[in-house]
């Protein structure tokens, strides 16, 4: 059955304020300053919505912020061709981050605002029966376990695939059911750090097995520089990055989201779809900020050519 959206994505939206361009982290009592500065939406919903709205896919966001903040927002996912009828605003401050980054790392420094309302929320009724005329389905959001519980197997049986990427919740990972979750999940998306964590293991090929032992299928390490691996089928898949100049990197586990998803859209290879999403998040770190470097098409196609 056709549904009306390739994709929509649920979870946190934040403003980021990105200090990027410095080469060195302050001591404690020290101040630096950098002459690169950006006020820009950010959070993991907006991020990898906004990838698939570049990349031509029909994309719908789901998500809560504050009211001053709303019609911005609503404007600047409109810039990127994605829908954001199903944005809640509410009284009171939006989530804000502050990303600092030196060439290759960064730290981040969050406060939740009205990210906080956003399990009620999803828990909605009417919300789910929206989700439901999406073919992919991405959570970018520790995810509780009773909106899990009433909300995946409905998906499921409505024929959506979902994605889900948590972010960095050591305390959400120490609670059982929510390892359950992820086993339910059709595409779990760590990054290194959140993998390594989960396994206590070090190197890619380990963790990727622990995570399996585990019980979860489908997983995606994200690996930074280090381009992506994954463990599918019995088999090891693993894809190294194009060579891009770094400026910051805010975003670009995101944005990789946006081209696994759409591989996924595709129905490519799981060794294409890792490929791909390496490449949407390595474009994505060619300036400040999560979103002015989310690749258009016709780049994701020239990537290709690079040797």
């Amino acid at each position: 059955m056709k549904k009306r959206w390739d994709a929509m994505t649920a979870g946190e939206i934040y403003i980021d304020h990105v200090f990027s361009g410095l080469t060195n982290w302050p001591s404690p009592g020290e101040e630096i300053f950098t002459r690169n500065y950006l006020r820009e939406m950010g959070g993991g919903a907006a991020i990898t919505a906004c990838g698939l709205g570049r990349l031509g896919r029909t994309t719908a966001v789901l998500g809560v912020v504050g009211d001053v903040e709303c019609a911005w927002m609503k404007q600047r996912f409109q810039d990127f061709g994605v829908t954001s009828n199903w944005l809640k605003h509410e009284e009171g401050s939006s989530g804000v981050t502050v990303s600092v980054s030196v060439r290759d790392e960064r730290s981040l420094y969050s406060y939740a605002g009205s990210n906080e309302r956003l399990s009620e929320y999803l828990a909605a009724p009417a919300l789910l029966e929206q989700l439901q005329n999406a073919a992919h389905v991405h959570f970018a959001l520790p995810i509780q376990r009773q909106v899990a519980r009433a909300v995946l197997p409905r998906l499921r049986g409505a024929g959506c695939t979902v994605s889900l990427d948590v972010g960095w919740q050591p305390q959400w990972y120490l609670e059982p059911e929510n390892l359950q979750t992820c086993r339910e999940i059709d595409y779990f998306l760590p990054n290194r750090k959140e993998a390594e964590y989960l396994t206590g293991r070090k190197h890619p090929e380990e963790v990727l097995l622990g995570l399996e032992e585990l019980g979860f299928t489908h997983v995606v390490v994200k690996l930074g520089a280090d381009g992506a691996a994954m463990h599918i089928d019995g088999k090891m898949l693993r894809v190294a990055p194009p060579k891009v100049e770094v400026v910051d990197t805010t975003g670009a586990g995101d944005a990789f989201d946006a081209g696994l998803i759409d591989a996924l859209l595709d129905g490519t290879s799981p060794l294409e779809a890792l490929r791909r999403a390496a490449i949407c998040g390595a474009l994505a770190t060619r300036s400040a900020g999560a979103l002015n470097s989310l690749a258009h098409r016709a780049e994701l196609e020239a990537a290709y050519a690079q040797p």
